[in-house]
């Protein structure tokens, strides 16, 4: 198991941004590729975003932004104009690969998640 601990969920009112971190080991973030990904209860696991070791992104379109922090130890999603239906447990993951890591079965390791609630 790899150390990967989310934070940054809670609840926020539609419209606002929110940055979510995922907090590992300096080793870890430059050696594997991290990705962020959600899910509502009934749904499949969604891929968001993701970076390798090396820095490549591949992400949805739109209002996420994936960003890696070596110092800090994180790689945090920051997500923007919020909306109710971004409501769900958020996720950070780790592949040893770059392999289609917007896929979750791709993943091979995974954080605990951290609960975005979005509502006014």
């Amino acid at each position: 198991q790899l150390p990967l601990v989310e934070s940054g969920g809670g609840l926020v009112q539609p419209g606002e941004s929110l940055k979510l971190s995922c907090r590992s080991t300096r080793w870890i973030l430059e050696h594997f590729t991290i990705g962020w990904f959600r899910q509502v209860p009934g749904k499949e696991r969604e891929g968001l975003a993701c970076i390798s070791g090396g820095g490549f992104i591949d992400s949805v379109k739109g209002r996420f932004t994936i960003s890696k922090d070596i110092d800090a130890e994180t790689v945090d999603l920051q997500i923007r104009n919020l909306r109710v239906a971004d409501t769900a447990v958020y996720y950070c993951a780790a592949q040893s690969t770059w392999n289609n890591c917007r896929r979750h079965t791709n993943m091979n390791y995974w954080g605990n998640g951290t609960l975005v609630t979005v509502s006014s």
